[in-house]
């Protein structure tokens, strides 16, 4: 193990910090699994799906400090994939009877299904990776939105295969609160490991300076290629894991909303931070919770406030630019929770040790 963690430049600590987010994630899991309610619990499932995805943008868009706006896009291809595979024969028959490649009669248990819906939509990002890595700054940026477009049109208008803009319903509930918990805590070790390796390494000194790493020997477009198409397995995990949560999938699901949702909880916590990807999360799913339920015009303090639509995109909308504008670099910045820890014990100590100095000099 230790061989391994020096060859892909990691150190102990960067385990330990892992492996301590992956525990915060599966320890808010067993809270709300202890103490919610049953509306509760579905917020937490819909929580934990929105943090896989956060952790694969974090891992491009985090490290490589260049926006990406289309991760999306392979969330909704593995969810899709995975639906169709393991979408009853019944439903298949009056859904999509004339899927192309006789899919209208297969049907595959959903273990190998998910695996199959993974590699699928991570063999995508490696092919789409090919040609997005090779634009930079803004090109890169509109060439991702472009990505998302194309994908999001091929969904709508494809109806034998997906039903276009009618949702496709009957996928078999395969996840919960204890599987999601679990998936979310393996991709923050994913996501956190490749931060502290080598090419994360690398990668965030190419988000400083492209020119200034291309100088020192770094294969900037190698590296951007292998974290989009690792940030594209995990958000493939994530779109696998929504089809077997909520058994209902549509091309909406896929698109802006999701975009902003998981941009903002990055944005908030810290971008260049798993740790923040947490943080983030969490904020902004009980910011959007509290505007869904103040849409619904609820009575407070014995008044009952006006119906307003609308408050939770403005929500979104409202952090993104303002954390842009006045803390660009979130909450919780560049650290990791472990990492922050860490700093203040030490500043604890050496604060102790100056006090202890003073008492013995007087």
């Amino acid at each position: 193990m230790t061989a391994l963690l020096s060859q892909l430049g990691l150190g102990r600590q960067s385990l330990f910090g892992s492996l301590m987010l992956a525990a915060l994630v599966v320890l808010i899991g067993l809270i709300v699994m202890a103490v919610a309610e049953k509306a509760q619990i579905r917020v937490a499932n819909v929580f934990f799906v929105n943090l896989i995805l956060v952790f694969g943008l974090q891992i491009t868009m985090g490290n490589s400090n260049v926006a990406n706006l289309g991760h999306i896009t392979f969330t909704g291809v593995a969810a899709y994939v995975v639906g169709i595979l393991v979408l009853p024969l019944a439903i298949k028959a009056t859904g999509i009877p004339n899927a192309p490649f006789g899919l209208a009669e297969v049907l595959i248990h959903f273990v190998p299904a998910a695996m199959i819906a993974v590699v699928f939509s991570t063999a995508l990002a490696f092919i789409t990776g090919l040609v997005l890595t090779r634009q930079t700054g803004i090109a890169y940026t509109i060439a991702t939105l472009a990505l998302l477009v194309i994908v999001h049109t091929v969904l709508t208008n494809w109806v034998d295969l997906t039903r276009g803009p009618i949702a496709m319903y009957g996928i078999p509930i395969r996840a919960n609160t204890v599987s999601l918990m679990l998936i979310a805590g393996a991709c923050a070790i994913v996501a956190r490991l490749f931060r502290d390796s080598r090419w994360g390494l690398q990668l965030r000194a190419s988000g400083e300076d492209v020119l200034g790493a291309e100088a020192s020997g770094v294969s900037v477009r190698t590296l951007r290629l292998v974290a989009w198409t690792l940030s594209g397995f995990v958000l493939s995990i994530g779109g696998v894991m929504y089809a077997y949560m909520v058994g209902t999938i549509n091309p909406k699901s896929f698109y802006f909303d999701a975009v902003f949702l998981t941009l903002a909880m990055l944005i908030l916590g810290g971008m260049r931070s798993v740790s923040g990807a947490v943080v983030g999360a969490v904020i902004v799913t009980l910011g959007t919770e509290l505007m869904r339920w103040l849409e619904g015009a609820p009575v407070i303090f014995g008044g009952k406030m006006p119906q307003i639509f609308g408050l939770t995109g403005f929500f979104l909308g409202v952090v993104i630019v303002l954390f842009m504008a006045l803390r660009p670099d979130g909450l919780v910045g560049d650290e990791e929770l472990d990492e922050m820890a860490r700093r203040l014990w030490r500043e604890r100590r050496t604060k102790g040790a100056k006090e202890q100095a003073q008492e013995s000099e007087t």
